[in-house]
């Protein structure tokens, strides 16, 4: 047998959400950002994040992240973020598995009762502070990018529900949040369909009727997830949401093509873009933890830590919290016969994925 390309990967959730971790396979990419290096990803190595993350080597909830040589002179590692429809730049929960990956293999030396160190994400640096005990990662804390409200109670006509009140919100990457109730949602698994098609149709009239794009980096727009809020289940929750990532291309022509999935974390970035839409409304103060729950009922706990300003908007310090557990480690290779090199799409899952 003739093998090729060969990745070392290993897999981890948080808190439920997939983060498969590349750590052997690739040396480099060109770029003297980490952002830079994320748009040759995208242009130019595509194939890499098809490969990982499309069948028959991965599945439509996947992410997958791949380990670099950090650019900033700060940072002790790097990493780029790989979704099935984009390269975000920033994610909470991969952010967590990276980090737990970067320990466990001793990447990055583990002292108890606590390791710090940074990551350098397309969007930034990433500080991080892992908890340690009896050699195990119990625990990881990071400081975000910046995150900021863009809309606040915006009106957006959306075909079939009418109007829809939502915040448009950055954490690392935009949402558009709105309450569950309104529409009818409970945020429990067994909604998963409808909680789809609704978040897909509500993300793709937001970003025809407003206008998304970061105020420092032209480069970052659009809407990354729909994040649906509710009252929490969790006795130890402040809140509940649940975020929708698509699958597929988002195109009114084809409504049944819409085809997503929903974060089975409490969605890192997300609950950072939530704080910032509280605390823009005067609903959440600095310096008061923030457990929020996912729609597997498992918690991140944010912390606003400060106030700063992205372009004109008044922004927020948000900190993070949550775990990691690593679930295998594998090695993936291409057979010069394979006829499907950079895995295929079906559309009973992944709808129209052009």
């Amino acid at each position: 047998m003739r093998l090729s390309n060969l990745i070392t990967a290993i897999d981890a959730h948080a808190c439920g959400q997939h983060g498969r971790v590349i750590i052997g396979g690739v040396v480099d990419v060109p770029g003297k950002t980490m952002f830079e290096k994320k748009v040759y990803l995208e242009t130019h190595m595509d194939a890499l994040r098809k490969r990982m993350l499309r069948e028959p080597r991965g599945y439509p909830a996947a992410c997958c992240n791949l380990i670099l040589p950090p650019t900033h002179p700060e940072a002790d590692a790097g990493f780029v973020i790989m979704e099935q429809t984009k390269y975000p730049p920033m994610s909470g929960s991969n952010t967590i598995c990276v980090a737990t990956v970067l320990l466990e293999t001793g990447m990055i030396p583990k002292q108890e009762p606590e390791t710090e160190f940074v990551l350098e994400a397309p969007a930034g640096l990433i500080r991080i502070q892992a908890a340690v005990a009896n050699e195990k990662v119990t625990r990881v804390t990071f400081q975000n990018v910046p995150a900021f409200a863009l809309y606040l109670d915006a009106r957006v006509e959306v075909p079939d529900l009418g109007t829809v009140t939502v915040d448009v919100a950055y954490g690392g990457q935009f949402y558009v949040i709105t309450e569950a109730a309104p529409l009818g949602l409970r945020l429990t698994p067994d909604e998963g369909r409808d909680l789809v098609r609704l978040g897909e149709m509500i993300k793709a009239a937001t970003q025809e009727q407003l206008s998304i794009v970061h105020p420092e980096n032209p480069e970052i727009t659009g809407i990354g997830g729909t994040l649906f809020s509710g009252p929490p289940t969790h006795p130890d929750a402040a809140l509940k949401n649940t975020v929708v990532l698509s699958t597929g291309t988002l195109t009114w022509e084809r409504p049944a093509s819409w085809t997503g999935i929903l974060d089975r974390s409490p969605c890192g970035t997300g609950t950072c873009a939530k704080m910032a839409a509280l605390h823009a409304k005067g609903q959440l103060p600095l310096h008061h933890d923030f457990p929020h729950e996912g729609i597997l009922g498992t918690i991140f706990t944010g912390r606003l830590i400060g106030e700063t300003r992205v372009g004109s908007h008044t922004a927020v310090i948000p900190m993070l919290s949550g775990q990691g557990w690593i679930t295998g480690i594998t090695q993936y290779v291409v057979d010069p016969d394979d006829p499907f090199p950079e895995g295929f799409t079906v559309g009973d899952m992944w709808g129209d994925m052009r």
